[in-house]
Formats: structure tokens, C-alpha cells, sequence
């Protein structure tokens, strides 16, 4: 099986203009992989601004919408990676996550980053069964 490349709504396009090699959703082996994926706003594509709480929910409303684009869900996620720039943020990053997968959730590492070369402070990266 080779692998397909996910075009997301509106998401795609966004990475695409600002010019960054990558395909946010990559489905291969019955595994859907979702690369990290910034407080993006699904309908415009452009960052959503506010403190660690608004990023990490407009993070994790991007991930479900690239996951949907790929026919899974939030309920088929079997790995999670979050890299915030404040370890800080922990535990208010937690309050938010627990709403998303608040039965079984999945296994998680929680990595923090120095900063990336835009303007948000959390970025959150999925695998999922197709």
C-alpha cells in the first residue's frame, strides 16, 4: 500500500501559502498521521491568537478537522504528541485536552520546545486508525 496525501479543507491551502514542505495528513498502513498542527482556525486558515487555552483548543479543533478530512476521529487516536514552549503550560494544556478525550484516552508525551518562527505557543501532532 502506498501513501495517500489528505488535502483538509481550507488547512491545506494555508500551509501551502506560507510556503512550509509538508502535507498535514498522510494515511498509510490503516494509520491516519496528522503533523503538527498549530491554533489554526478552520475556517479562515490563519492563527488564532488569545493565551495557552484558546491555542490549545483551536489546536485541537484543527487536529479533529484534519483527522475528519481523513475519514477518522478524535475516538480512533492511538498516539499524541504536544510541544508547547512553556512547560508552564501543563497543566492548563490538560484542562483542555481532558474535554476532547475524556474516556480512554490516548498515549501522550508532552514535549517542550524553545519557539518556533511563528506567533503561537503550542502545536499538537495525532496518529489514529484510518
Amino acid at each position: 500500500m502506498k501513501k495517500e496525501i489528505i488535502e483538509v479543507p481550507v488547512l491545506s491551502a494555508a500551509v501551502r501559502a506560507l510556503g512550509v514542505p509538508l502535507s498535514l495528513v498522510t494515511r498509510a498502513a490503516g494509520l491516519v498521521f496528522v503533523s503538527g498542527t498549530p491554533p489554526l482556525d478552520i475556517l479562515t486558515g490563519r492563527l488564532v491568537k488569545g493565551d495557552i487555552e484558546t491555542q490549545t483548543e483551536a489546536s485541537l479543533k484543527a487536529l479533529n478537522h484534519c483527522l475528519e478530512a481523513a475519514g477518522t476521529s478524535l475516538d480512533n487516536v492511538v498516539m499524541v504528541r504536544i510541544y508547547a514552549v512553556n512547560s508552564g503550560f501543563y497543566n492548563a494544556i490538560n484542562r483542555v485536552y481532558a474535554r476532547h478525550f475524556p474516556e480512554n484516552p490516548p498515549s501522550r508525551t508532552f514535549v517542550p520546545v524553545a519557539s518556533w518562527p511563528m506567533e503561537f505557543d503550542i502545536e499538537i501532532e495525532c496518529v489514529a486508525v484510518a
